[in-house]
């Protein structure tokens, strides 16, 4: 990851890109997706509550900010077999303004 992002931008990009199926704060519940509260520095696939498919269990990373970069470009060549949806982001600096956005609303 590079420089750090534009945390109101990535805010825009979580409405738009995300919001449909995550939230982000602790207690609100799971959607089609995990809610991703404290999902820094926890192991893929172990969000209390959610139904995971194999592929995120076994992929076994710890999400980090260098490992939600590389993530959030192709989800589904970074964990094959995951049934997130979502294509991606392609350039870095959304990616890197999101991140920045989930680091501090996720926390």
């Amino acid at each position: 990851m590079s420089a750090p992002g534009d945390s109101a931008k990535g805010a825009s990009l979580f409405k738009t890109r995300c919001a449909q199926c995550h939230t982000l704060a602790a207690g609100e519940p799971h959607k089609v997706g995990p809610n991703l509260h404290g999902v820094f520095g926890r192991k893929s696939g172990q969000a209390e509550g959610f139904s995971y498919t194999a592929a995120n269990i076994n992929k076994g990373v710890v999400w980090s900010e260098q490992t939600m970069f590389e993530y959030l470009e192709n989800p589904k060549k970074y964990i094959p077999g995951t049934k997130m949806a979502f294509a991606g982001l392609k350039k870095d600096k959304d990616r890197n303004d999101l991140i920045t956005y989930l680091k501090e609303s996720t926390a």
